[in-house]
Order: C-alpha cells, then sequence, then structure tokens
C-alpha cells in the first residue's frame, strides 16, 4: 500500500452491531444515529438487513431517502429474494450498496448449507450479477474467511470480482485469526487472485479474541483499504472492530500505519454517547477511547507528569476526540500537584500552612471516598482555613454512636482540650438521635451552655457514600450579651457531621472569648 492511502470507514453498527441482544433500536433512533455517522464522516453506512423483517426494510428505506453524502448499505444473502429486497430499500439512496454474502470455509459449506465447493461458488456469482444487475456498487463477502481454505478462498474472491463485485470483504466471522496469521492471508489474495486490483479489498474482523482492531490493523498493512466496525465495538457475541479504537489507532501511530481517514475524531465522542443514550449501553470506564476514564489520570506520579508535560502520559489530545480536557481524577492516589492544580482552577489561593492542613484533610477524606469532587475540595477548604490549631479549643478525637429501631441512641464522644494540656476526655449521652445524643455528650465535656438554634444538612456529592456538610447556629448567652456563631461541619457520616458542626462553633465562641473579649456596648457578636 502507498504511502498516505485512504481507509474507507464502513460502519456496521446498525446491522451488525445493532443485532446483538441488547442493542436494538427503533427506527426513529436508528436514522438519529445514521445521522450522527454522517457528521462522524464515515463512508458507508450498513443500515440493516432489508429482507429480515419489515421494520429493517423501512430502516433501511428511510436512511436510504434522507442521507447525502455518504453510501447506504443494504445486506442480503446469496439469493434473488434477500437481493431484490436489498434493492427496494435502497433504491433512493444517493449512493446504495448491495452487500451480499456466503460462506467459503468447508466448516460451513458441508454443515450449514450441506453443498459443495463449486456449488456455492455458483450461487456467489449469481448474487453478484443479480446485485449488478440493480447498481454498479456490489461488496461481497465470502463468510467465514479465515478458516476457509485459501486456494478456495481465492478462486472465490477472483471469480465474484469476474462477476463484477467492486468491495470484496474479507471476514473474521467468527474472531479466531490473529493479526501475524490474518497479514498473511490478505498478502495471499493480492499475489493470487489476479483480478484484485479491480476491487477494494474490505474486512470485517470480530472480536472473540480481543483482536479485532489488531487484525483490522494488520490487514490495512497488507493492503486492505476498507474495514468494517461499530461504534463502541459492539456487535455478535464479544462485538467488532471498535471504529474509535481503528480510526486512532491509525491516526496516533501514522508513522507506521501509512494510511489515513476521512473521519472527523472531534465527533468519537459525541457519536460513542448518542449509541449509549439509544440503547442504554454504556461503555466500560476504562474502554479506549471513549472510556470515562481513557483521559482520566489518578496516579500521583501521572498527574505530576501531565501537568509538566501532557505528552509523558498521553499519547493522544483529548480534544481530538472530543473531549474537552483531560481529567485528573482526584483520590487516594493523588498527589499534592494536581490537588493544587484543581484549587487554582476553583480560584483559591492558601498559605504553605493551609495548603499543608488541607492536604491532610484530603487524604482523609480520600480513604473514605472513592473519588473527590470540586465541591468536596471547596467544603474541606473551609476546614483548612478557617480551623488553625492555634484557634481551636477543642478537638474531636473519636465519636461512637449505637442506635437501632427498638434501643435508646447512645454516643460516645472524646475531646482533646488544648487549653487543658491536651487533655482528653470522653462522656456518653442518650438523645433522641445520634446527633443529639452526641451533642449531649460534648455538653457535659464542655460545661456549655450554649444551644443550637438552627441545624442545616447539605448531601455535598451524591451516592450513598456522598459527603455531607451540616451548618448550625448556635447561641450563647455570656455575661448578659449575646453571642451567635455559625459552625459547620463534614463528613460521609451524617451524626458525626453534626457533631464537627456543634464543636466548631464552640470553638468559635471561645476564641471570641479568649481573642477578642466582651467590651463596650455590644449587644450582639457573630462570627
Amino acid at each position: 500500500m502507498s504511502g498516505n492511502d485512504k481507509i474507507y470507514i464502513f460502519d456496521t453498527t446498525l446491522r451488525d452491531g445493532e443485532q446483538s441482544p441488547g442493542f436494538s433500536m427503533n427506527i426513529e433512533e436508528k436514522v438519529l444515529f445514521a445521522e450522527q455517522l454522517v457528521r462522524l464522516g464515515v463512508d458507508a453506512i450498513e443500515a440493516g438487513f432489508p429482507v429480515i423483517s419489515d421494520g429493517d426494510f423501512e430502516s433501511v428505506q428511510k436512511i436510504s431517502r434522507r442521507l447525502k453524502g455518504v453510501q447506504v448499505v443494504g445486506l442480503a444473502r446469496a439469493n434473488s429474494k434477500d437481493i431484490d429486497s436489498a434493492w427496494g430499500a435502497l433504491k433512493d439512496a444517493e449512493n446504495p450498496r448491495i452487500h451480499t454474502f456466503i460462506s467459503s470455509s468447508d466448516i460451513h459449506i458441508e454443515h450449514q448449507f450441506k453443498k459443495t465447493r463449486d456449488e456455492v461458488l455458483d450461487l456467489a456469482v449469481a448474487a453478484v450479477k443479480r446485485a449488478r444487475g440493480y447498481t454498479g456498487n456490489v461488496e461481497f463477502s465470502p463468510m467465514d474467511a479465515t478458516r476457509s481454505d485459501l486456494s478456495f478462498l481465492a478462486r472465490m474472491v477472483e471469480s465474484v470480482i469476474d462477476a463484477g463485485a467492486t468491495t470484496v470483504n474479507i471476514p473474521d466471522t467468527v474472531g479466531y485469526t490473529i493479526p501475524s496469521e490474518f497479514s498473511r492471508i490478505i498478502r495471499y489474495l493480492f499475489e493470487n487472485v489476479h483480478n484484485i486490483d479491480r476491487a477494494v479489498i474490505s474486512v470485517h474482523c470480530h472480536n472473540d479474541l480481543g483482536l479485532a482492531v489488531a487484525n483490522s490493523i494488520a490487514a490495512v498493512e497488507a493492503g486492505a483499504r476498507q474495514v468494517e466496525c461499530t461504534i463502541n465495538g459492539i456487535g455478535e457475541r464479544a462485538g467488532n472492530t471498535a471504529l474509535e479504537e481503528l480510526v486512532m489507532a491509525i491516526k496516533t501511530r501514522s508513522d507506521i500505519i501509512n494510511a489515513r481517514t476521512d473521519i472527523n475524531s472531534k465527533q468519537i465522542i459525541t457519536t460513542s454517547k448518542l449509541l449509549s443514550r439509544i440503547t442504554g449501553v454504556s461503555v466500560q470506564p476504562n474502554k479506549a477511547i471513549v472510556g470515562d476514564n481513557a483521559f482520566a489520570h489518578e496516579s500521583g506520579i501521572h498527574q505530576d507528569g501531565m501537568l509538566k508535560n501532557k505528552m509523558t502520559y498521553e499519547i493522544m489530545r483529548p480534544d481530538d476526540v472530543g473531549i474537552v480536557k483531560s481529567k485528573l481524577v482526584l483520590g487516594k492516589h493523588s498527589g499534592r500537584h494536581a490537588v493544587l492544580d484543581r484549587l487554582k482552577d476553583l480560584g483559591f489561593e492558601m498559605s504553605q500552612d493551609e495548603l499543608d492542613r488541607f492536604f491532610k484533610y484530603f487524604k482523609a477524606l480520600a480513604d473514605k471516598k472513592k473519588e473527590i469532587f470540586d465541591e468536596d475540595l471547596i467544603a474541606l477548604i473551609s476546614e483548612a482555613i478557617y480551623r488553625d490549631e492555634e484557634k481551636r479549643r477543642f478537638k474531636v478525637q473519636n465519636v461512637q454512636i449505637s442506635t437501632g429501631m427498638y434501643s435508646p441512641p447512645m454516643t460516645m464522644v472524646t475531646l482533646k482540650d488544648h487549653y487543658n494540656n491536651n487533655a482528653e476526655v470522653f462522656e456518653v449521652a442518650h438523645g433522641n438521635g445520634g446527633v443529639d445524643a452526641g451533642i449531649q455528650a460534648v455538653k457535659k465535656i464542655t460545661g456549655t451552655e450554649a444551644f443550637i438554634k438552627s441545624f442545616n444538612l447539605v448531601a455535598i456529592t451524591g451516592g450513598s457514600d456522598a459527603l455531607s456538610e451540616v451548618s448550625v447556629t448556635v447561641v450563647e448567652n455570656y455575661g448578659g450579651k449575646e453571642l451567635k456563631v455559625f459552625g459547620s461541619g463534614v463528613s460521609v457520616d451524617v451524626s458525626i457531621a453534626g457533631i464537627l458542626s456543634f464543636v466548631d462553633a464552640l470553638n468559635k465562641l471561645e476564641y471570641l472569648k479568649k481573642y477578642n473579649g466582651i467590651h463596650g456596648d455590644a449587644q450582639n457578636v457573630s462570627l
């Protein structure tokens, strides 16, 4: 193959992909998706198998009538009924193609068709000739080609090209071959089919051994000029060659694969997500190119490298496939650089001491949550900036809560008192719930007469492990004056967040008393 040759992208998501369990689409959904495939820039869309149902016929017909600038393909077995039906659905297309097929492997010929090689060859030639009577754009596939006798396969390919096939597809129908073997098969055909220059050689690989993309690339390197594939790699059994993986492999490794496609790669993510939305089946997070984690980095070492130069850990630009930017996932593996970079994006700047405290809180939360979101970071910032150890008298060391449907809630709280040689004191109390019992225990330890005037609970992030923030307004009468403070507490445990918020308010009361004093005529002081 000469340098930078075009590889035609034949999308069969609406035919091979749609016929796999769990991926069926109605007519309107097929038309919608076909229109997106045009925006993606595929060369041919296999819209369905018209003879198998009225619905398939109608969807192929609607797509044929609506779409411009793309070849529309209908599948047909090697018999007159199928081919006539395919043409009936395709005839209004701007550029219609009939794709007919029959098996070339002895396994299929003997056990499925119960015919001889010569009989099958005659059927193949007759099918191509009938299709040529309708259109000059005819594709033929010798099904199960990779398990066929190569001399017979070559004979069939040569015969259908003589009959008028303009594209010959070599299918790895059961995902059996491996790249080195498939490359040899394609090269064998180029060396032994005398009229092969009159047709485009195509490949259609299944993924039973996880080799569909690798086999397709091997075929391209051996001379194939069309690849049949599906979005997200959907299809029979383990699926087909994933269009997004093939296209980005060709684009990324153009230094080795001397080929190109006309795919608008910036439409890849949009197309992938549209398919998931239509079918209700999402791709796995670690799916190449389109998975949620494809451009996400959590390891601290990787995040540090990405912040210095994206090429350290990314071989593609995320915007090339339609992603705005890479995602540095914040979690327990994240390092300081990634966290600080996210804080800067959020517009926060902190002193070194505050950053040190912040990162300590971050790591503690990351041990409890799988992923840290921006909302989590904002909540933790207040912990770092406004929880200066020197301004805090009390620190919650431990909370143990016992509650049940038929037993009175009981909470044990341990506080450290920084004004009393860091002494640790614990108390146990009962209450109307875990939070109330904990607050009663705190009151026992501190001797405070402060009371909660308002209590507000907000789930900061979603899910059963949601980070919750409790904010309270606490009032205390002191020296004839009313002190009002606001406290907050953040935890994945709602009860603990409530107790933390009350202790936070008490610390602010202590700060008011110790540093600000109560002077003059002030009747209300709030913090």
